[in-house]
């Protein structure tokens, strides 16, 4: 790390929590064909920055239910806006994964601010921290919904650290995805990768300033400053 953050940033979805049971329901709703969630969650991802980049904002949840439409016609099925936003669902109600509060404990009780930054809406963004217990840990609990346009927008982590009363290069974004640490270390702020499974960094990027397997290890590595 470069200096101790002021304030530390968490993604959500796959940083914090096991999507694994939205993985599960999509799969389902593809007709069980588990190596299209990939696609549907790229696609995902493709239509925020679509929607950031042509000024159009639609919540998460929303682009996640027309993703999810687009990959079934693909395959030649058809299901309607209900059927689909029943699918995804399950991202309201994910666990955290396994060592994600013992973490956040530990980093609370050394004194670090901490905060969500998600591209979540902000009502899922609630239901999320409630049903999985870590809304406590948190002094703010920020998202997307707040500025208007989707991570890895430069935007998006300049807003936060303003919201926060920090400079950016005072503030942490601790995330498991490539696009979302290349976009927050391009906005000047220090990056924690979490090496989740599956995941990878962005080549053309800066590298993160660390990476780390999990949360354990990036309380590990504040604490024992």
């Amino acid at each position: 790390m470069q200096t101790s953050p002021q304030a530390i940033f968490f993604d959500v979805n796959e940083t914090l929590l096991d999507l694994q049971p939205v993985k599960e329901s999509v799969a389902a709703a593809l007709g069980g064909s588990k190596e299209l969630v990939p696609l549907w969650f790229t696609t995902l991802l493709q239509y925020s920055l679509v929607s950031t980049v042509g000024g159009r904002y639609a919540d998460f949840g929303s682009i996640a239910t027309a993703a999810l439409q687009m990959v079934a016609r693909q395959q030649g099925m058809e299901f309607s806006e209900a059927a689909a936003k029943a699918a995804v669902k399950p991202v309201r109600s994910l666990p955290p994964h396994p060592e994600v509060p013992a973490a956040l404990e530990r980093l609370n009780a050394a004194g670090f601010l901490l905060y969500t930054l998600t591209n979540s809406a902000a009502d899922a963004l609630e239901d999320q921290m409630t049903h999985s217990g870590l809304k406590g840990y948190f002094a703010g609990r920020l998202s997307v919904d707040g500025v208007q346009k989707f991570k890895p927008h430069r935007d998006v982590y300049t807003w936060a650290a303003e919201q926060v009363g920090a400079d950016p290069k005072d503030c942490l974004l601790v995330a498991a995805h490539g696009w979302d640490v290349a976009g927050a270390g391009w906005a000047g702020m220090q990056t924690a990768f979490i090496a989740r499974p599956g995941q990878v960094t962005y080549p053309l990027a800066d590298a993160p300033d660390h990476t780390f397997p999990d949360l354990d290890r990036l309380a590990d590595a504040l604490t024992m400053r």
